[in-house]
């Protein structure tokens, strides 16, 4: 799992058109990789709309936004045109990157427990250093944490 002040792995992984988009093709600008469980859920929808509704101030930072999830391609193609998400969503389907990043661990729902993606959100500087990262956050905190953090 990557911590503040190293240098963040890369990774290479399908956006929502089944192209190929690597966390090094960003370098020169800030990146905001957000981690969520699953696409068109009423949390995850909250976290992907806030960074929607965020972006013109996340782009005056000289920041994009990437979000990854287990998602199919297919999935997450058809809610970034429902909820009109101006970033691109990475399909992580065996969750290795997900893992990689500390952001898949045990959760519990109605006392039963399981393996699931633990909404996170890191910040990427210019560099590829890994300036902020947020593990277990919630839907809202996670976007005003980020937007703050890039001085929005």
């Amino acid at each position: 799992m990557p911590v503040v002040g190293e240098k963040a792995p890369d990774f290479a992984l399908k956006n929502q058109d089944g192209q190929i988009v690597r966390l090094s093709d960003f370098r020169g600008k800030k990146v905001v990789l957000f981690a969520f469980p699953k696409a068109n859920t009423p949390g995850c929808t909250t976290q992907a709309c806030g960074f929607r509704d965020a972006f013109p101030r996340i782009e005056i930072a000289n920041a994009v936004v990437l979000g990854i999830s287990p998602d199919t391609p297919a999935d997450l193609r058809a809610w970034k045109d429902q909820e009109r998400l101006p970033y691109d969503l990475l399909s992580d389907p065996d969750h290795a990157v997900l893992e990689a990043w500390g952001a898949w661990g045990e959760k519990s729902m109605y006392g039963k427990t399981y393996m699931g993606v633990l909404r996170s959100h890191w910040i990427i500087d210019e560099d590829g250093t890994v300036v902020d990262a947020q593990i277990k956050v919630s839907p809202t905190d996670s976007v005003e944490r980020a937007v703050k953090f890039l001085g929005g």
